[in-house]
């Protein structure tokens, strides 16, 4: 069982409610672009959607020591998988509702939308993507006081 996989199985143990599924084929796509030198650091789950109600597009999440990335297994053939380097990363934004959360990554070239979360792992999500871009583009900037 692959490190990715078996940390997608305890976001979803720790986060029941977060709506997903086929966890283990996505992963298997996150394994598969995983360089040589890149080490998985947090895994969450999530659907990449604009509404609520639509919750067929489960992703798995991947924040590693280089880059946040994610994918998914299409249901027939092929896949998608994306990335998003810190140099890249704009922002991030939290929206909590009744039962479910939302996160919105806003990055140079898109806004990412995943919804269906867990309320309860948002504060999780926040902190460790938040914190590891932090401290990553600070690499990018190091001459920059301002910050």
């Amino acid at each position: 069982m692959s490190i990715t996989y078996q940390m997608a199985r305890n976001f979803k143990r720790k986060y029941p409610l977060t709506v997903a599924w086929r966890i283990k084929q996505h992963c298997k796509i996150i394994d598969k672009h995983i360089n040589p030198d890149e080490k998985v650091l947090y895994v969450f789950l999530g659907q990449k959607n604009a509404s609520s109600l639509d919750f067929v597009n489960t992703y798995v999440f991947a924040l590693t020591n280089k880059r946040l990335i994610y994918a998914t297994k299409r249901l027939v053939f092929g896949y998608f998988f994306y990335a998003i380097t810190p140099d890249m990363f704009n922002d991030l934004t939290v929206k909590q509702g009744l039962i479910w959360g939302k996160i919105i990554i806003d990055s140079v070239k898109e806004e990412v939308l995943l919804s269906n979360i867990s309320k309860n792992a948002l504060d999780e999500i926040e902190t460790k993507i938040t914190q590891y871009m932090m401290e990553e583009k600070k690499k990018y900037h190091p001459h920059d006081h301002r910050h």
